[in-house]
């Protein structure tokens, strides 16, 4: 079996979770590529939910090996508060990898996120402040920490206070705050790497290993496709590489290793933060989807903006990440309403695009075009089978896969860990 990427085709909350976790059964390994604890994924088992924002959502099934990788930024309080709510319940956590090359968030990203998205205003991105972009940001500037550095006292004091010169000199003469301190950050660094140092490893060989052994390893994206660094919608978008192309290089798996790309496409579509999006609702609709479809951020407890089903996204997203196969979520969430609507094109100025325009300029002036659908009142949660929908959320099924660009080969009909519906076999 090759390797395996799951990605976000949307503006991230598509339930990559629990897709992941679906598909986690039939794997060894599952790999978290980028971003840091910006993003959740909630993941239902039985009476249980859990809320993971750091952890690869593998790590909740047993003999999974679970693998923090190299493009990965990673908070050493949030990770090790994650694993010990985990112990507290029961779930087994000491199989957890975590890449020597992964970059640490530090105090001092985190407060340079904080100040500098408030003094943006009504221009801010709409980060959650957890220090993410200032972390990849010294990667690119070649001022980061990273996990190994850790490890050597020496080294990463230097690389402390080569870092806190231009942060100091921006949080009191730009920011007008108080100087960090090159000592209680290096202190509080050096607190975890005790019990860090027995989770590190050279993930990229190990993986590299497994799979020439034969194992099977599952690669998962954090936020999605319209999140990417390049190909979102910038610059309302993160800090990495969240499409397909991001499994490859932040994690060290060659690129000719991957041959099924899972793309995870909620039945309509929500956004958390700022920036552009073409059917956004402000009406009743778009409050019946926030409330029927608890959309409010894992990480953040923020309100989704809410908005009908997408095809020029979906098919973007195809494009872009060679979507092998598409799991469709939430169908659920539709159930009572009594029309559907679907954009299936954008009309900017007067000017049709069934595509989605390369101007970010006119993407974000786009009046989605839409086709109506019929809806239903059946309770579908109990639905195990395809023929088990009612026809009209069948022909709706339908109609957005020939949309779409890609087959769809799951389909989520409940919260619970097993209310989905499988149309093909995407690990054959």
């Amino acid at each position: 079996m090759p390797a395996v990427v799951i990605v976000g085709a949307q503006w991230g909350d598509e339930g990559k979770g629990k897709a992941t976790d679906l598909l986690a059964e039939h794997i060894d390994y599952v790999v978290k590529f980028n971003g840091g604890n910006n993003a959740g994924h909630t993941v239902v088992i039985g009476n249980e939910k859990y809320a993971l924002h750091l952890l690869p959502s593998g790590i909740l099934t047993p003999g999974v090996v679970p693998v923090i990788s190299n493009g990965v930024v990673i908070d050493l309080a949030v990770l090790f508060q994650e694993l010990d709510a985990l112990n507290a319940r029961g779930i087994d956590t000491s199989k957890l990898r975590v890449s020597a090359n992964a970059h640490v968030i530090t105090p001092y990203n985190v407060t340079v996120d904080k100040v500098s998205e408030r003094f943006l205003g009504k221009r801010a991105i709409g980060t959650t402040g957890r220090g993410i972009g200032p972390t990849y940001a010294d990667k690119i500037n070649r001022v980061g920490i990273r996990v190994q550095d850790l490890f050597d006292e020496s080294i990463l004091r230097q690389k402390v206070e080569a870092a806190l010169v231009a942060k100091n000199n921006l949080l009191t003469k730009v920011y007008n705050r108080a100087a960090i301190k090159v000592d209680e950050t290096v202190k509080e660094l050096l607190s975890y790497t005790e019990r860090l140092k027995p989770m590190v490893a050279d993930t990229a060989l190990e993986l590299h290993h497994a799979i020439e052994a034969g194992k099977t390893v599952l690669f998962e994206g954090g936020q999605a496709t319209m999140l990417d660094v390049d190909h979102g919608t910038y610059p309302f978008v993160t800090s990495s590489n969240s499409t397909a192309g991001g499994a490859s290089t932040g994690s060290g798996v060659g690129p000719g290793l991957f041959t099924t790309v899972i793309a995870i496409v909620k039945a309509y579509t929500t956004r958390v933060g700022s920036g552009p999006f073409p059917t956004e609702l402000f009406d009743e609709d778009g409050e019946f989807l926030r409330r029927v479809g608890h959309e409010f951020g894992t990480t953040t407890g923020r309100p989704r903006r809410c908005g009908w089903y997408d095809a020029p996204i979906a098919r973007y997203s195809a494009r872009i990440n060679g979507v092998t196969d598409f799991v469709l979520t939430k169908l659920d969430v539709l159930t009572g309403l009594k029309q559907i609507p679907v954009c299936v094109a954008y009309e900017v100025d007067g000017v049709r695009f069934d595509e989605m325009p390369v101007s970010q300029s006119d993407f974000h002036h786009a009046k989605p075009v839409y086709e109506n659908f019929a809806g239903w009142d059946e309770d579908i949660t109990g639905c195990k089978t395809f023929a088990d929908l009612p026809k009209n959320a069948q022909d709706y099924v339908l109609a957005i896969e020939r949309m779409s660009g890609a087959r769809i080969s799951a389909i989520g009909v409940g919260p619970a860990r097993d209310a989905i519906i499988v149309r093909h076999d995407m690990l054959g």
